[in-house]
């Protein structure tokens, strides 16, 4: 692909919709869904009436192209399990998995840059504790 069709690119192009779409994650699959993924996936931690969920939403794909295969979603308004087994209290709150293991919890700017930087320094650092 040419230079000139690189930059005409859009979020519509094929290699750009291959993290378009969040999995949403229920009560009883949490784990055994995670355990399944080979590589790095990410879970948004998020509720519908939350704005900073939908933006985190919408930058995630993109600034994650590359580095992650999968992307998780968990609505906490319904998955009020998984919530308390975390202790998720504040959202969005995100999470970075390695080969099906927590590895460490995503905390940065939501800036796609930023966002990149951070995940290739989690992923170069040993895992942490899961929370």
């Amino acid at each position: 692909m040419s230079a000139n069709q690189e930059e005409n690119r859009d979020s519509t192009s094929p290699d750009r919709l291959i993290l378009a779409a969040f999995s949403r994650l229920a009560e009883g699959e949490f784990h055994a869904r995670l355990a399944a993924v080979s590589g790095v996936a990410v879970v948004l931690f998020s509720a519908p009436h939350c704005g900073a969920c939908r933006a985190w939403k919408q930058l995630l794909p993109q600034a994650l192209a590359g580095l992650a295969h999968a992307l998780f979603e968990v609505d906490v308004s319904e998955a009020t399990g998984v919530a308390r087994y975390f202790g998720i209290f504040h959202l969005p709150t995100l999470y970075l998995y390695r080969d099906g293991r927590f590895h460490a919890e995503l905390q940065c700017e939501a800036r796609r840059e930023a966002i990149q930087q951070v995940v290739l320094g989690l992923l170069a650092a040993p895992a942490q504790d899961e929370p």
